[in-house]
């Protein structure tokens, strides 16, 4: 595989709450695992064997943290780059009692194709990506065919790919880029119903109140 080097997200400075700051301080040591060029061994990193599933890009962490206490059954590896994101996340963890949530503060791309060994993953979560609405910066998007090419690798078969976004042309995009892999299959006709486990994230919100809609694409790894 061949991997372009443009990134699909900006480092911003950002501001940390005191809270934050002390999360990452106290909590990050726990629940954080470092970036490493080499597979990670899911039982050490959650202390079981249980579905792993992976959060894209989880923001300030809010849906990642509902989910996790609503299926204990499963663990959660969370990656984002912005550190206030990773603080509160940390907190939400702390808050919750969560045991089934560990956290990597990296690029994503860069996670999936040295830290998850092939046929690993129960799910890919991608929730509300930066849709990247300028022309001249859609190939920042990181729904691109190499992304979706390993995102897939990662999946076990019947693991599933799960996009949801409110920027319209984005999702038409995104639709066209996952209906062509050869290893990936809709589990819908076209987009998918929300699904009633997923929670409304603050994004979700703020679109649905300016007017937008929401739109779900839900894909399974084919068994071959």
């Amino acid at each position: 595989m061949t991997y372009r080097p443009i990134r699909s997200y900006v480092l911003r400075q950002g501001r940390f709450s005191a809270a934050q700051q002390r999360a990452v301080s106290d909590l990050m040591p726990r629940f954080g695992i470092p970036y490493a060029e080499a597979p990670l061994d899911f039982a050490s990193a959650f202390g079981r064997v249980a579905p792993v599933v992976a959060e894209v890009g989880f923001g300030m962490g809010e849906t990642t943290a509902r989910i996790a206490a609503a299926n204990p059954g499963n663990d959660y590896l969370a990656i984002e780059v912005h550190g206030p994101g990773v603080g509160s996340l940390l907190r939400r963890i702390e808050e919750g009692g969560l045991t089934n949530v560990r956290i990597v503060q990296h690029d994503a791309v860069e996670v999936l194709r040295h830290m998850i060994a092939p046929s690993s993953l129960a799910a890919i979560h991608v929730f509300f990506p930066d849709p990247w609405p300028k022309k001249r910066h859609h190939k920042r998007r990181l729904l691109q065919p190499p992304f979706v090419e390993l995102a897939a690798s990662r999946l076990a078969p019947r693991g599933i790919l799960h996009v949801a976004t409110d920027w319209q042309e984005y999702a038409q995009h995104v639709l066209e880029v996952l209906d062509a892999s050869r290893e990936l299959a809709n589990t819908a006709a076209g987009f998918a119903p929300r699904p009633a486990w997923r929670p409304e994230t603050k994004f979700e919100r703020r679109g649905l109140a300016l007017g937008h809609g929401v739109w779900d694409l839900v894909f399974e790894r084919r068994v071959k």
